[in-house]
């Protein structure tokens, strides 16, 4: 296997953050691998002149950013050469770029990493797309570096051709801003709805990590360091923090709108994921929500959720917090395979799981273990989840858990955009008679978009194959010559 290379260069040649990498790097005992140098050519020269091919990893901001490192690298590659792109890229550039190196025989491949930046030290979740050669030769580095599952697996799979690798990952993080958006919500009910402590939120997150249809869940795990952090003050951190998230505003971060612009395109009714998404934005600008506070006369004021039982209610959490998981999961893959299908990348799904085992955000093992068994049923249908014994069974079965917490958290007038829209989603999948009845018909008055009959089969989405004359339309030239 010929030699691998991170580089320290920094084209805006930002000492600080050079030194700030080597000091970190000596923390360790591993500075004397660390070499700074200080443009593209000085950094190809020193990996030698031989025949050997050269390996390339960066990850850096999405955009014009990556195509400048293309371009100071590229004058120095030659044939056989590997770019790994791990940056949040959107897969349209990844295959921009691939079809600028592919001539040369230069492999670019678009791998997702997934883990935060604490993956860095402890293993990231990789999902490697590009040319099947260029595939090949970066495996085996992905496996060594890769998260480990809890049976001892490297997280990382080739995904597929092209940019297949981003899509995965820009599909996890829709998924992740979902199940992010569910318990952000959950957390709100306990705290403000069922007024318990930081600390007893804490364990009852520890408890669902532990055992239960949440358990090995990364995003539950990491809420009860949340809850329990206290800074030098022996003050909770997170009583501080501002109730916005700004990434998806300032574009520091592109994926999630990616994923929701992408459901649209692709008609995909990924509810629970883009409505966590429009939440995101709108906690943005606290000052705005701060104007509109006040020309709303002080707007809604949640309350305490009164409840019979709260124990019962917990587990009413659990479980929903549980199924609007799964829901998202669905949709986002849902969204891949539409993708999957218009891109011809043949993917294998079970295969492909493996890199949600472990290292990423996303990482919950009964859900996955779920999809698995789902998968690996050779008379199972990945064009709808929601359709197989696995997950519909689940969804059904707990269902009404949902649907009483989300009406005691809309009685209190607590947040629960996603909870409330998963519950809607939920109902809207499986109904037979939607008002959208009623929205067929007028299209058809004003527009004659055409219709199906009830009276006959369900038929495919596609224009219906009846309009009626609802009204005759009539204009000026319908009345008299004298009224005219």
């Amino acid at each position: 296997m010929s030699p691998w290379y991170a580089s320290a260069y920094r084209e805006s040649s930002d000492e600080e953050h050079v030194k700030q990498l080597q000091d970190e790097a000596k923390k360790i005992s591993v500075d004397n691998k660390i070499v700074h140098q200080k443009d593209y050519k000085e950094l190809c020269e020193s990996l030698g002149d031989g025949d050997a091919p050269k390996h390339f990893i960066f990850s850096i901001p999405h955009g014009g950013v990556g195509d400048k490192t293309v371009d100071g690298l590229e004058p120095y590659l030659k044939k056989g050469d590997v770019i790994i792109d791990c940056s949040n890229e959107f897969w349209e550039n990844t295959e921009k770029r691939q079809k600028r190196l592919d001539p040369k025989g230069i492999h670019y491949i678009g791998c997702g990493v997934s883990g935060g930046y604490q993956s860095a030290r402890s293993g990231p979740s990789c999902s490697p797309g590009g040319s099947e050669e260029g595939l090949k030769a970066v495996m085996p580095f992905l496996k060594q570096i890769a998260a480990k599952d809890g049976k001892g697996r490297p997280c990382v799979e080739r995904v597929g051709p092209g940019g297949s690798g981003h899509y995965f990952k820009m599909v996890h993080n829709g998924i992740e801003q979902g199940m992010m958006s569910v318990l952000a919500e959950v957390w709100y009910i306990l705290t403000t709805g069922l007024q318990l402590s930081y600390e007893e939120v804490a364990k009852i997150f520890e408890s669902w990590n532990k055992e239960g249809p949440l358990h090995d869940c990364f995003l539950v795990s990491i809420g009860v360091d949340v809850c329990r952090t206290k800074n030098d003050k022996g003050e909770y951190v997170l009583a501080h923090v501002r109730d916005k998230v700004v990434q998806d505003v300032d574009e520091s971060e592109g994926t999630g709108y990616w994923t929701c612009e992408q459901a649209v395109m692709h008609h995909v009714p990924a509810a629970s994921i883009v409505t966590a998404h429009l939440f995101r934005c709108a906690s943005a600008d606290a000052a705005r929500r701060i104007a509109i506070q006040k020309s709303f006369s002080g707007g809604v004021t949640p309350q305490p959720i009164k409840v019979e039982d709260k124990e019962k209610f917990i587990q009413d959490l659990q479980m929903s917090t549980y199924i609007c998981f799964l829901m998202c999961f669905a949709q986002g893959m849902h969204i891949i395979k539409k993708m999957d299908q218009k891109k011809g990348w043949k993917l294998n799904y079970s295969n492909i799981l493996q890199i949600w085992r472990g290292g990423c955000i996303i990482q919950a093992d009964h859900i996955t273990d779920l999809l698995q068994r789902m998968y690996d049923r050779n008379d199972h249908d990945d064009d709808d989840i929601l359709s197989n014994r696995e997950v519909g069974g689940e969804l059904s079965k707990n269902a009404q858990a949902l649907k009483n917490v989300v009406l005691k958290s809309i009685e209190a007038d607590m947040y629960v955009p996603s909870l409330s829209q998963s519950w809607e989603f939920y109902k809207y999948s499986s109904s037979t008679e939607l008002p959208t009845q009623f929205m067929e018909a007028e299209l058809d008055y004003f527009g004659a978009h055409m219709f199906d009959l009830k009276e006959g089969p369900p038929g495919k989405p596609q224009t219906g194959e009846r309009h009626f004359e609802w009204k005759p339309a009539k204009g000026i030239f319908d009345k008299s010559p004298s009224k005219l």
